[in-house]
């Protein structure tokens, strides 16, 4: 008896032995199947966390103390194509939203698409666009499409995002910008159409684009291609005292003892007897008995200066550090990746370039309203800003202004966006004189390519580098999208 029972029990050993050991693996009551909710609630996480150290060294709003920082000096060479990945992520969301009969996804498959695809031309100039996302397909070495094709592609996966939703489209979930409401995505979409055709603003009437056309288009059928309509629908990354979920630079030991306020910067703000510097910035040590609100109590380091004078400034006690709650808040203040102020300054630039009919000075004042009022600046305050005559829009210099308020309302939020501002516009005149200066005191218009694609899709990527720059893959060549 004793013999049957061992016979059986080794039996069953035997048949158990033989599953996989990553049957063992799957938890019964977790379902293994993508769903599109899920995966939207990542692709937000990752698409709009727009605070960048990165950027507001390169962008002339802070200085690194430490070392020489190639982003502050102008001396960085390559980027990554790290955001293909996150393509792959909204190429996922897509399939399932089809797969589980999800419509009402589509239309923020092909703004997350569009939302990426510009990063990577703004970065690069040409990339792998049209088989870019086919390596399944067996087109592992993608050619690179032209820009301005690029640029065409992303405009009308905008457009036809706007038209897929309508007043009966249903709400998504997993939804952490605007808990599943479609019409405030429709804004977003709409809002994106105008910073991606004002970026073309170089090449009205000289492409295939229409641009003008397309930003009137918008602009002239509110019913149809709806805008953001305050900070309520600002697209934003709101931040949590939880793990994984704190602002970026909490407790960032850099932010606390190396990073310091730029002083061009601090100067324009210092000037215009801007109030948000209060907001931006701490007082100088140097000047700590002076009241918070006193603009004389704060101070800035040249981005261009070498280290050590910068650094022998610091000790001096003149330069004031960001703000603290940027390092000890958890929550501190959303990250805006497109935000309607924004969108205001943009509509004054397309009256003031005759795209659209129009108040220039009634959309700049509403964009520098929202921007103050997203740092809790209280009306009478605002009021009395927006009527100092250095404020007020004029004739002589309206363009110089509009950008010049979007740059300040940019600070550590909008990613990288300053900066193309800068690039497309030469406002502000980011300050590169001083000794300390990389790459031949020039700021620079792009990355080159990753060495990666030199290595595993070189023919297309010389192609590419050929087609746009005859002088080799260098960060100062000019990509078509600025191009005169």
């Amino acid at each position: 008896m004793k013999k049957i029972v061992f016979i059986l029990l080794s039996i069953l050993v035997i048949q158990s032995g033989c599953k996989k050991f990553s049957e063992f693996q799957v938890d019964p009551n977790k379902s293994t199947i993508a769903t599109p909710d899920l995966l939207l609630n990542s692709i937000i996480q990752n698409a709009f966390q727009s605070t960048s150290i990165s950027a507001a060294l390169a962008c002339r709003q802070m200085v690194y103390t430490d070392a020489s920082n190639v982003n502050q000096y102008y001396g960085w060479d390559r980027a990554g194509f790290g955001t293909y990945g996150s393509l792959r992520q909204v190429l996922k969301m897509e399939e399932a939203a089809v797969a589980q009969g999800k419509p009402e996804y589509l239309p923020l498959a092909k703004f997350f698409r569009a939302w990426y695809f510009l990063q990577l031309t703004q970065t690069f100039g040409d990339v792998p666009y049209s088989n870019a996302l086919k390596g399944d397909d067996g087109l592992g070495d993608p050619a690179y499409d032209k820009q301005e094709d690029i640029y065409l592609g992303i405009l009308d996966d905008l457009k036809a995002a706007n038209n897929m939703i309508g007043a009966g489209t249903a709400d998504v979930q997993g939804d952490i910008l605007y808990n599943g409401k479609m019409q405030q995505w429709k804004r977003a979409i709409n809002a994106l159409s105008l910073r991606v055709l004002m970026s073309l603003s170089l090449k009205e009437g000289k492409s295939k684009i229409d641009v003008k056309q397309r930003f009137a288009e918008i602009v002239n059928n509110p019913t149809t291609y709806p805008l953001l309509t305050g900070n309520e629908d600002n697209v934003v990354l709101k931040f949590y005292d939880l793990q994984g979920n704190r602002y970026p630079y909490f407790n960032n030991n850099d932010l606390q003892t190396a990073d310091y306020m730029e002083e061009s910067f601090v100067n324009l703000l210092k000037d215009l007897k801007d109030v948000r510097l209060f907001s931006f910035a701490d007082k100088a040590p140097k000047f700590a008995a002076l009241p918070a609100d006193d603009f004389n109590a704060y101070g800035g380091a040249k981005g261009s200066a070498p280290v050590n004078e910068n650094n022998a400034r610091t000790v001096a006690g003149e330069i004031s550090k960001i703000n603290p709650r940027f390092y000890n808040n958890p929550t501190n203040e959303p990250s805006i990746a497109l935000g309607y102020p924004e969108q205001q300054f943009i509509l004054a630039e397309g009256v003031l370039k005759g795209w659209i009919s129009g108040s220039a000075s009634d959309f700049y004042e509403k964009g520098i309203r929202a921007s103050m009022t997203f740092y809790h600046i209280d009306q009478p305050t605002i009021d009395k800003y927006v009527e100092q005559a250095s404020v007020k829009l004029s004739a002589a210099n309206g363009l110089q202004q509009v950008i010049t308020q979007k740059y300040i309302a940019s600070f550590f939020n909008s990613g990288w966006q300053p900066f193309y501002e800068q690039r497309r516009t030469g406002f502000p005149a980011f300050d590169v004189a001083g000794s300390g200066m990389l790459n031949d005191h020039k700021i620079p218009k792009r990355w080159m390519y990753p060495e990666s694609e030199l290595q595993l899709n070189k023919d297309h990527v010389l192609e590419a580098i050929s087609r746009q720059y005859p002088e080799g893959d260098n960060i100062n060549g000019v990509m078509w999208l600025i191009r005169p």
